[in-house]
């Protein structure tokens, strides 16, 4: 059964919010004589069935039970990757801004508890245009927030949302999506630069295609020296089913297949690199490793 705009609507709107005080704490590495933090955008309140409404519901159920989840709802954190190297001060992705959920947007404080402002970025790197992601982009005045930094976005990515069919073809769900990403990326469309899989976007950080959660979405391999981090994104979506059973579709991906595909690509090259993970909405701020758990993964936050 398919997730129509109404259910999905109706579905958010019978939740209770996650926790009314939003939490600005971080997790931050080193990374030779950079830093990687992530900082707070608050949280999301969704109906369970957005991510498992095409999985076999007598095997998920364990995994429900093992992670304490319930079916109904979950409140995924979003974390934002902050990357500074005394040169520049990049933002991953800039949150939900104030028109998504009520328990989400709350960048414009977590950077504050860090002493930076919105003006301090100097360049902002998108994953993907889902709202959690790109909606920040602008403040209550419809108003570009980060008004000092360069925007840089994958060009399928670009293309996809651009494109006036989107809408038309995206389905009712995510139809709002679409329009709400093309409003965003109207206000920076002659601010904005364009790449490609494999471009190293600025120094040590490099553009990995990982298509499926949307048809360009991107995750960015940051490197000093020996030392690297993934950047995922959304191509690794939660730290439960994700890693449990990365082959399931998750109704949370627009390409469902193709998004297992990416995952399970992904999961090979963390393991067999010892590479550093960032996830988006994987717990804690979102920083850890990846290790083997039967024919399966699991998330190991940082200690």
């Amino acid at each position: 059964m398919s997730l129509t705009r109404r259910r999905f609507v109706q579905g958010t709107a019978a939740l209770p919010l996650a926790a009314a005080i939003p939490s600005f704490s971080k997790a931050e590495l080193s990374l030779g004589s950079a830093t990687l933090t992530t900082v707070s955008d608050g949280s999301l309140v969704l109906p369970g069935s957005f991510i498992f409404e095409p999985m076999p519901k007598d095997e998920l159920a364990p995994i429900l039970t093992e992670f304490d989840l319930s079916e109904e709802r979950l409140t995924p954190e979003c974390n934002l990757a902050l990357f500074r190297d005394g040169t520049n001060t990049v933002l991953f992705d800039v949150g939900s801004g104030p028109d998504f959920m009520p328990s989400a947007g709350t960048i414009v404080d977590s950077l504050e508890a860090l002493d930076l402002a919105p003006e301090d970025i100097t360049h902002v790197i998108f994953t993907h245009a889902h709202p959690d992601h790109i909606w920040g982009l602008l403040d209550e005045f419809d108003d570009p927030l980060f008004v000092e930094a360069r925007y840089m976005m994958g060009r399928g990515e670009w293309d996809y949302w651009w494109n006036p069919e989107t809408v038309n073809t995206i389905g009712d769900a995510r139809a709002a999506f679409a329009v709400g990403a093309k409003r965003r990326m109207e206000a920076i469309e002659d601010a904005v630069e364009l790449f490609d899989a494999g471009d190293e976007v600025l120094p040590g950080i490099a553009a990995v295609s990982t298509p499926g959660h949307t048809p360009g979405h991107m995750a960015f391999e940051v490197r000093q020296g020996s030392e690297a981090v993934l950047i995922a994104g959304d191509a690794i979506g939660n730290h439960h089913v994700a890693f449990r059973k990365p082959g399931w579709e998750s109704g949370a991906d627009q390409d469902a297949p193709k998004a297992a595909e990416t995952r399970k690509m992904l999961f090979d090259r963390l393991v067999s690199e010892d590479m550093a993970l960032i996830g988006f909405h994987l717990p804690q701020g979102g920083i850890g490793r990846v290790d083997t758990n039967g024919d399966g993964y699991r998330f190991v936050e940082q200690g």
